[in-house]
């Protein structure tokens, strides 16, 4: 059975690891700080689901430990690296320090909002498997060892490519992933389409996550307000004409698809408030920001997705 690495063990890889370690896959964190590392190797993780807390040992290195690490605890072939640092961390300089994780070329999969990761990881590692993801499961980390599940959903990953060379080798592995996530009763599936659910994933985010920065609600509280609505509802409009024209597939009801996640997530404070918030960086030159460069690679304009860009960096 391979070996799973989680590169970034805030909510969502704390949350991913704990869970495939509670049923059996041998999963390496790799924190940002050494001070996370080993609190999770003296303590271990604890993860609540429906209001149960458990607890399970983990393996961990911080980034900085990586260069000490023996050839045993590295990633073989067969194994996989996940990186689930959010988009500001996910540099040259991040792919540099995990250098030694891909020397072996492991299987790579990557959970980043927006757009502009895989061109980057694809342009330093040509020789890789890499693979995105997109999830829509909740998480929320409690502590530096502690993390909540506070929202069932799912895993769609597989090769970006649209047309490529038959991989048989590609193919097992991710086979074998699908198994290990399912063993750990994660929903998950593959997919052949995985632009198209990442450009999905982006006209919703594109439209939340800003708009409930700005306005310092919830997801449920921004279609409340007839303006809040209208805002939403141009800047949904400019976002999509984008996508399509840059191959999103077309996709029945998609204003009533983000106001049922609105509605599905209405206590939740998006990810982007928090990070506001927080006083931390945002992702937004990676949703809003990616959507305007994508457009302008194009030759159209993005004056909405522009303008919300700006407001969200004036918040930071």
């Amino acid at each position: 059975m391979g070996r799973i690495y989680i590169v970034g063990a805030g909510a969502l890889g704390l949350m991913y690891g704990l869970r495939l370690a509670s049923a059996g896959v041998l999963v390496t964190l790799v924190t940002r700080t050494s001070a996370q590392a080993e609190l999770l190797r003296a303590q271990g993780g604890r993860l609540e689901q429906q209001g149960q807390w458990r607890h399970m040992p983990v393996s961990a290195y911080s980034i900085d430990e990586l260069a000490e690490l023996d050839k045993h605890d590295l990633p073989l072939r067969e194994d996989w690296v996940w990186y689930t640092v959010k988009q500001p961390q996910m540099t040259r300089e991040l792919l540099a320090q995990t250098d030694k994780l891909v020397a072996s070329k492991p299987s790579i999969l990557c959970l980043q909002n927006g757009i502009g990761h895989l061109e980057l990881f694809e342009a330093l590692y040509p020789e890789l498997h890499v693979y995105a993801g997109v999830t829509t499961e909740g998480a929320m980390r409690t502590s530096l060892t502690e993390v909540r599940h506070t929202g069932e959903g799912s895993l769609v990953f597989g090769a970006i490519e649209s047309e490529r060379e038959p991989d048989p080798e590609g193919d097992e592995a991710q086979k074998m992933l699908l198994h290990l996530l399912r063993m750990a009763g994660i929903a998950a599936s593959l997919s052949n389409e995985m632009r198209n659910r990442i450009y999905e994933k982006l006209l919703i985010n594109a439209v939340i996550n800003p708009l409930t920065a700005i306005f310092g609600v919830s997801n449920g509280e921004l279609p409340a307000h007839p303006h809040r609505r209208k805002m939403m509802r141009a800047l949904h409009q400019e976002s999509e004409r984008l996508l399509r024209q840059a191959g999103l597939a077309p996709l029945p009801e998609a204003w009533e698809r983000l106001l049922a996640v609105c509605e599905a997530t209405a206590a939740n404070e998006s990810s982007m408030l928090r990070d506001v918030r927080a006083g931390r960086g945002t992702e937004i030159d990676w949703i809003n920001g990616g959507i305007s460069a994508l457009a302008k690679r194009m030759g159209h304009a993005a004056p909405l997705n522009d303008a919300v860009t700006a407001m969200v960096k004036a918040l930071h």
